[in-house]
């Protein structure tokens, strides 16, 4: 229970208020039985109160929130145990409106007590709020009501949720294929802002031969990876930057011995996060910017595609490790690994013999983790040191999740294309029972709420719980939801 809510409690079972109370139409109502404090987890906080609306006198429940907006995040708008509620209190006016609506549609007022309590409560009251606004987070609305469901229930439903997502991922990255393939035919140079496919794209069949060239295939991989090192800050931009320095230009200089510096030079370059000042403070910063403008003004008459800016950038409030400079260097060394090692090729490989899970865990990981060297190491921007070394580009939670999100789906869709069914039955049992590194608040909330300990190491429940809280809970489709339904019927 919230500070702001406890100190309402008080005021609505002493009818501490200042002036009468009234609703939206200045409807006046009198409080003639508070009602009795619920102080199970579940059901409206105040049972059989009487209150007189007008001329009126209701026999019913009080439920009190925060905000307006609880009554939907809480799921009371779907919970039959809401039915018998007559009156819904707040405290912030956020959002507010004059009513809310019951499982069975009954309109039921809504009022803030802010206008009617004494000036010394009511301030207390904004504070308590303002400070709860700082910490508040979402919570399922099923949290607490779901120990009924037996825990079987649950992870089936979890299975389901986590092959949707994993089939979803598939259809995207298939989509994606067939838009590289139509933009190569109409020789369009990527990454383009707007354009109309037309019919005759949407009409197009494919066959597998339309898809046999390796390139798109390593393009895809390359612009998903970048995708996930970008997280949610940078992860378009570094997507169009993967579209910019592509493949095709890339492959002109894949048996240079100088190879991986040369995808670094690029991808700082055309990134437009390039420095402009000339010498730092730090000789290191100077010689380093000097390599990379160097290399670049020797291969850049190859490159025909456009320059960003530092602005299409996001810097702001990310701990030095996530800083785009560190995650451009990754990438970079990343993929120039996977392609002057075709390290696709190898992977498709992989899987016509027979892998354990363990052995997958060790083999898969080994190609994304990516240890620092070099200026970055312990560097986060342009003569910007960090506070300490840094071991990993890429550490193994963001090598697992490059693993689950990008390899397993690829290498999936690869194997349906051509037909290789026992290949892409073992890459899905791969993603069944794969073991995944790290965690992260949502999924360990979800995990909470629904009572599965440590159920997110497998990586089909890990995403699952992403799907469930993202396509589910916050869009309130709780009716939609197998656990929901029977919470809330």
């Amino acid at each position: 229970m919230s500070i702001s809510e406890k100190i309402i409690y008080e005021i609505w079972k002493e009818g501490k208020f200042k002036k009468e109370l009234a609703v939206e139409d200045l409807q006046k109502i009198e409080i003639i039985d508070p009602g009795t404090h619920n102080k199970d987890s579940a059901g409206p906080d105040f049972l059989n109160a009487r209150i007189k609306f007008g001329n009126i006198t209701y026999l019913g429940d009080v439920e009190i929130d925060s905000w307006y907006t609880d009554w939907k995040t809480h799921g009371h708008f779907f919970d039959k145990r809401y039915n018998k509620v007559i009156l819904h209190i707040v405290i912030s006016r956020d959002k507010h409106q004059p009513y809310v609506f019951c499982k069975d549609g009954r309109k039921v007022h809504s009022i803030c007590l802010l206008d009617f309590i004494d000036e010394n409560i009511h301030t207390a009251l904004i504070d308590a709020v303002k400070a709860e606004k700082q910490n508040r987070k979402f919570d399922m609305p099923c949290l607490g009501r779901n120990d009924g469901i037996h825990k079987k229930e649950k992870l089936d439903f979890l299975f389901e949720l986590g092959v949707e997502r994993f089939n979803r991922k598939s259809k995207r990255f298939l989509d994606r294929l067939k838009e590289m393939i139509y933009l190569k035919e109409m020789k369009i140079r990527e990454p383009i802002l707007k354009y109309d496919f037309g019919e005759d794209y949407y009409n197009k069949k494919y066959a597998p031969a339309d898809f046999s060239d390796i390139q798109i295939w390593e393009q895809l991989v390359y612009e998903m990876i970048f995708e996930a090192l970008g997280y949610s800050r940078n992860k378009e931009i570094m997507i169009k930057l993967a579209k910019a320095v592509n493949i095709p230009f890339l492959n002109n200089f894949r048996n240079d011995e100088n190879f991986e510096l040369i995808t670094e030079s690029a991808l700082f370059n055309v990134s437009g996060i390039l420095p402009q000042k000339a010498k730092y403070y730090e000789e290191s910063t100077t010689e380093y910017l000097r390599q990379l403008i160097e290399v670049w003004n020797s291969i850049r008459q190859m490159y025909d595609g456009i320059i960003f800016k530092k602005e299409d950038w996001n810097f702001f409030k990310s701990r030095p490790q996530n800083f785009p400079t560190i995650r451009l260097r990754g990438g970079g060394l990343l993929i120039a690994h996977f392609l002057g090692s075709d390290v696709f090729q190898t992977l498709t490989n992989y899987f016509n013999e027979d892998r354990t899970v363990k052995d997958a865990n060790i083999v898969l990981r080994n190609y994304i983790i990516t240890e620092s060297k070099g200026y970055w190491a312990n560097h986060y921007n342009f003569d910007k040191k960090s506070p300490e070394k840094l071991n990993y580009f890429i550490g193994v939670s963001r090598a697992d999740e490059i693993i689950v999100n990008v390899l397993f789906p690829v290498l999936n869709l690869y194997f349906d294309i051509f037909e290789k069914k026992e290949q892409s039955r073992k890459v899905k049992q791969l993603y069944v029972h794969y073991t995944q590194y790290g965690s992260n608040m949502l999924v360990e909330q979800v995990e909470s709420t629904l009572g599965l300990t440590n159920a997110s190491r497998r990586s089909i429940n890990y995403q699952a719980m992403i799907e469930l809280f993202r396509n589910y809970c916050v869009k309130e489709r709780c009716l939609e939801c197998k656990i929901g339904q029977k919470v809330f019927n």
